[in-house]
């Protein structure tokens, strides 16, 4: 056979050989973008819906890994595809950043927002609320009743407990969240008592929890609370004592609902809580106070008062001296034959 047979024939096979390796070098230039673009569009595209078109919510467990936390959100329908979820993770950067925590994924979420949020720790906050003036038997009442919280926790000191709304995760130790609690008052009180009012017959920190605790019980009116305060400052302040019924029911009760109307033995006691029967204050408080009771006392108004009494709109008639005392007494006792009540 001849050189130009040769050549003749041996151009077609490169030139074939060529176009089938072009061929194939654009089938799978086009398969890669074909998955690049799925994959983009899995990652940043709407996410599957749910079962019932309701956020999911799924517990990522302390501890788990990417792969757990890829499997976990796929079986609840929130990502597609682990593999891509794991893959994105690592490309990110976020797959060692991922925490744990109750999460909760609207229907058709992205798989980006999706990892956003776990990798920014954007759980459930659930929250858990103390009301102003319960004794710390209630507050444990109310977190025992929380079924988010585990663990157990013991009942701490009377007036160790800021009330307030607290945050807190599915899974948190009932001792962790009471803590925040305590830290939160301590925080507060220490707050207050470096600013408080000079020449106040209180000796300790202590020692205004105790009458503040007594101003929460005293009124649910909160623009009275100063007005409180500053009868039962000026009373200590006289050496008077402070005749307050709160402190009865406490050493009756341990503060709670007595149901019915103080005897007049109970009156006349001499328990350590009767401040009727004692001179100045009981031993510890009887409820937990306020930020607003705390204040009061600690700077409470200049008043001369030193009494005061019900008035039959759910707040209190003052006075400064017996005789004003005993005519807001009488419209007292006027407005209940009047009334029933």
């Amino acid at each position: 056979m001849s050189r130009k047979a040769t050549r003749s024939s041996g151009l077609p096979l490169m030139r074939r050989l060529f176009i089938m390796a072009s061929s194939a070098f654009a089938t799978l230039s086009l398969a890669l973008l074909m998955v690049g673009v799925w994959g983009a569009w899995s990652y940043q595209g709407p996410g599957p819906a749910t079962r019932d078109g309701r956020p999911a919510v799924v517990m990522l467990r302390k501890g788990a890994g990417l792969n757990e936390i890829a499997a976990s959100l796929e079986r609840a329908d929130v990502i597609r595809s682990s593999a891509i979820f794991i893959a994105a993770a690592q490309m990110t950067g976020g797959a060692r950043r991922l925490k744990a925590g109750e999460y909760e994924f609207p229907s058709k979420a992205s798989m980006a927002r999706v990892l956003a949020d776990i990798r920014a720790g954007k759980t459930i906050r659930h929250q858990v609320t103390i009301p102003e003036g319960i004794t710390s038997d209630m507050v444990m009442d109310i977190l025992n009743k929380e079924p988010a919280l585990t663990g157990e926790a013991p009942t701490p000191p009377e007036g160790a407990v800021l009330p307030e709304t607290y945050d807190f995760q599915r899974g948190e130790d009932r001792a962790a969240v009471l803590q925040r609690m305590m830290d939160a008052r301590d925080r507060l009180l220490a707050t207050l008592w470096a600013k408080r009012s000079p020449g106040l017959p209180i000796r300790t920190p202590e020692e205004a929890v105790i009458l503040a605790s007594i101003v929460e019980k005293e009124t649910g009116v909160a623009r009275e609370r100063p007005q409180v305060a500053s009868v039962f400052v000026n009373r200590l302040l006289k050496g008077m004592r402070l005749e307050s019924d709160p402190t009865i029911i406490y050493g009756i009760t341990k503060g709670r609902p007595l149901g019915r109307r103080i005897l007049l033995s109970e009156l006349q006691a001499p328990t350590p809580y009767n401040t009727y029967a004692i001179n100045g204050l009981p031993p510890t408080p009887i409820a937990n106070p306020g930020q607003a009771s705390l204040a009061a006392v600690l700077d409470p108004p200049s008043t001369d008062y030193i009494f005061f009494v019900a008035d039959g709109s759910g707040g209190h008639a003052f006075a400064a001296t017996y005789e004003e005392h005993q005519r807001n007494v009488e419209a007292w006792r006027a407005w209940r034959a009047r009334t029933g009540k």
